[in-house]
C-alpha cells in the first residue's frame, strides 16, 4: 500500500477509532484509558449524542505505542464490549484511501 501521509505526518503512524452505541457514562474514559495504557496519543476527537445514541471518532498517533495495531484493536474491542458499544479501528491510510475522489 502506498503511504498517503506527507509533510508533518511523514514517519508517524495513525489510526482512526470509531465508537457508537447507547449513551452511558464512562465510554470516553474507557476507550481513552486503553489508548493511554499503550502510550497512544489522541490527536483529534469528535463526539456527539443524538437521541441517546453516542458516536465518537478519534485520530490517534500510535507511533510510540507499546503494542501493534492488531493487539490494540483487540484491546479496544474488549473494552467496547465491556462498555456495551461498538468500535471500529482502521489504519489512517485505509481511511484516506476509502475517501479518495
Amino acid at each position: 500500500m502506498v503511504r498517503v501521509l506527507e509533510g508533518l505526518d511523514a514517519g508517524r503512524d495513525y489510526i482512526a477509532v470509531f465508537v457508537h452505541g447507547v449513551d452511558r457514562p464512562g465510554i470516553v474514559a474507557g476507550i481513552a484509558g486503553v489508548l493511554a495504557r499503550v502510550n497512544a496519543n489522541i490527536l483529534d476527537i469528535s463526539q456527539t449524542v443524538m437521541r441517546g445514541i453516542f458516536t465518537m471518532a478519534m485520530i490517534v498517533d500510535v507511533t510510540d505505542a507499546t503494542v501493534e495495531i492488531d493487539e490494540l484493536r483487540s484491546m479496544l474491542e474488549e473494552e467496547a464490549k465491556r462498555l456495551g458499544v461498538e468500535v471500529a479501528v482502521h489504519h489512517i491510510d485505509v481511511v484516506r484511501y476509502m475517501q479518495r475522489p
